[in-house]
């Protein structure tokens, strides 16, 4: 149930809207005000478009497109003008939004960083891509975990991008800190359409919590983004979604965040998130406990290694034209060189 795309809205219900998002060009300072001045429009657009609508959403690299440049020049930060007009825009329109930016990184690579900025201007939640898309992606690994926050209406909300939703450990840890609602900002093109589609669902299911998903649109004369944006609900039934790949199309739905807590109250089976860390509890009180997985302990031990980790070929960026890296994780570029 969508409340036809978010017209009628209920009491409860949270407004979506997913942009697809034209992909840019993105090479000099005039490029990125430009395209800093395009997603401001397409705020205006959103709140014209829906009054109902609560939260409008952007995909990764809505600002510099998919060249992997990490030009210092043309970089962003959370103080730099890029932010700001999100924030001015945000307020001026009264709707929550999510944005994507690159961020200049003094001590290595730029970050791949998604914010969501609040009805009034303000910066309610910043994080930082934890699994880039390697090899072809040259982002540093982020460092700021999973946030959540309280989004619109109350609503507990995360965010994660693109390659992390391929992850089911991503999606578990967001619902784990209590997100009802995950955003998953992406950039992919048409070879992952498949594998976007039964991740978005099973990260829904497995964790009874609504996702709201969407892609860039459209060519850049190189690439070719698939648009595909894609509300799914706690049992993993797809309520909306973006078929025509038309850009700039804004993808709305009416999601319910009291219904996921009604399902993660009352359901028995398949109450998936809750029988993890309860495995059993028919048989023994309270479930085990314990954590039998050998890959758990592993990573949690520093010593996460395959059974074939010897005959991995792709370990470093060398195939999509980067240097091989020799700083270490957590070391500065200055540390390294010393």
């Amino acid at each position: 149930m969508s409340g036809l795309g978010g017209l009628n809205k209920s009491e409860n219900g949270v407004v979506i809207g997913l942009v697809q998002l034209q992909l840019p060009v993105t090479v000099t300072k005039a490029d990125l005000r430009r395209q800093t001045d395009r997603i401001v429009e397409l705020v205006g657009k959103a709140r014209r478009n829906l009054g109902t609508m609560d939260l409008v959403v952007f995909p990764e690299y809505v600002l510099h497109g998919l060249s992997m440049d990490i030009n210092p020049e043309i970089m962003c930060s959370l103080d730099g003008p890029e932010v700001a007009a999100f924030k001015a825009a945000c307020k001026a329109n009264r709707i929550w939004g999510c944005f994507s930016i690159m961020e200049y990184n003094p001590g290595g690579n730029p970050y791949n960083s998604g914010i969501v900025i609040d009805d009034q201007g303000e910066l309610k939640l910043y994080y930082r891509k934890l699994h880039p898309w390697v090899p072809v992606e040259p982002w540093e690994p982020g460092d700021l975990g999973i946030p959540v926050i309280d989004g619109p209406k109350g609503c507990k909300l995360a965010l994660i991008i693109c390659h992390d939703g391929m992850f089911p450990e991503m999606s578990r840890e967001a619902a784990y800190k209590g997100a009802e609602i995950m955003l998953r900002t992406a950039g992919y093109t048409a070879p992952i359409r498949k594998s976007w589609c039964f991740t978005n669902q099973s990260n829904s299911f497995q964790n009874l919590m609504v996702t709201a998903n969407v892609c860039m649109c459209g060519s850049d004369g190189t690439f070719d983004s698939m648009g595909e944006a894609m509300i799914v609900d706690f049992d993993g039934t797809i309520i909306a979604e973006g078929t025509t790949g038309r850009a700039d199309e804004i993808i709305t739905a009416e999601v319910r965040p009291d219904l996921v807590r009604e399902a993660r109250a009352n359901w028995g089976v398949e109450n998936n998130i809750y029988q993890l860390g309860h495995r059993g509890f028919t048989a023994v009180k309270g479930g085990a406990q314990d954590c039998p997985y050998t890959f758990m302990q592993d990573l949690v031990a520093g010593q996460y290694r395959l059974p074939w980790e010897a005959s991995v070929k792709v370990t470093d960026g060398t195939s999509s034209g980067f240097a091989a890296p020799t700083r270490l994780y957590g070391e500065k570029f200055q540390e390294a060189a010393e």
